[in-house]
């Protein structure tokens, strides 16, 4: 009984001050995330300049559920449509995708660190919970834009429309959202300003599907 009630405290204390971390983030801003930390002890430093959503270009949040998760407004938290696609494309072999949810994907990035196989994966579903039900879509999306990396050291599209296009995120034309929405997958290997190949391609391809996802009320949860 001893072990039951000490595991039974451990549990509590764990979410009471997750739950109480989550509540934060809800009204202020992230100031620093795990793999922010990993780029400082790599040496590359971080450049970050949060944005609150409401001034951001809505095309970028629009290029980003375009890119990133179409059903972002639909769910709550999963998208159980689209994991099973993806392990049904993995299991044929090829590069591996994945099914995370731009819900998924900002629990991982405001909370945990990159990697960590199925361990990291339980604790990221715990916190997408969390902050579906305290925080709401476009909060979610706030700090998914504000904190994903847009480039090496680089965080959130505000930083990387100054770094690509010397011009903040207030006022980005539809190529500049698609592209930087198309290196959000692999931010260290692609740039927003690359003329050529994949970065071009996919993110003319996402500019143009930003404007299907507003025609089509895929981001009227972001709709103030």
């Amino acid at each position: 009984m001893g072990l039951i009630r000490i595991a039974a405290k451990i549990v509590f204390a764990f979410v009471l001050i997750t739950v109480a971390w989550v509540g934060i983030y809800r009204f202020v801003p992230v100031p620093f995330t795990w793999t922010m930390m990993g780029d400082v002890i790599n040496g590359h430093g971080v450049t970050k300049d949060w944005m609150p959503l409401s001034e951001m270009d809505p095309d970028m949040a629009r290029a980003a559920i375009a890119g990133e998760d179409s059903r972002f407004c639909s769910h709550h938290g999963f998208d159980f449509k689209a994991m099973a696609g993806a392990a049904a494309r993995n299991a044929q072999g090829g590069r591996i995708r994945g099914g995370s949810t731009i819900s998924q994907q900002t629990a991982k990035n405001a909370f945990l660190f990159q990697g960590g196989g199925y361990v990291r994966k339980a604790f990221e579903a715990y916190f997408t919970v969390l902050i579906e039900t305290l925080w709401g879509k476009r909060r979610i999306m706030e700090v998914y834009l504000n904190i994903a990396e847009t480039g090496i050291g680089t965080y959130g599209a505000n930083a990387g429309a100054i770094r690509y296009f010397n011009h903040d995120a207030s006022r980005l034309s539809p190529t500049e959202a698609g592209r930087i929405a198309a290196v959000l997958p692999l931010p260290k290997k692609r740039a927003a300003i690359d003329p050529h190949g994949f970065v071009r391609k996919h993110g003319n391809t996402l500019s143009r599907r930003a404007s299907v996802v507003r025609n089509d009320g895929l981001d009227s949860c972001l709709r103030s």
